[in-house]
């Protein structure tokens, strides 16, 4: 399995970035801790960055690592498929 990563500006860290992930790219952004069967503890570093262990599993992994300005300029694309339903 593999899917796309970023970095994002979590709730409530006071702008701090902390990893981002998605399973697919139509899907929204969730933090990494939404996924527990994919994340891994974070490293015990002082003001460390929050995902940066798991971030290195995912791309040794494969997964996809998206810019930052790329993840917040485009909001998730819906399928067709889904959007002909609505």
């Amino acid at each position: 399995m593999s899917g796309q990563i970023c970095w994002l500006e979590g709730f409530a860290t006071n702008g701090e970035k902390i990893l981002h992930m998605r399973l697919q790219p139509h899907e929204p952004w969730k933090p990494y801790t939404a996924f527990p069967g994919l994340s891994v503890p974070d490293y015990d570093i002082p003001r460390g960055s929050k995902g940066w262990a798991t971030c290195q599993m995912l791309l040794k992994a494969g997964w996809e690592l998206i810019p930052s300005n790329q993840a917040k300029a485009r909001p998730a694309m819906v399928p067709l498929a889904s959007a002909a339903q609505r």
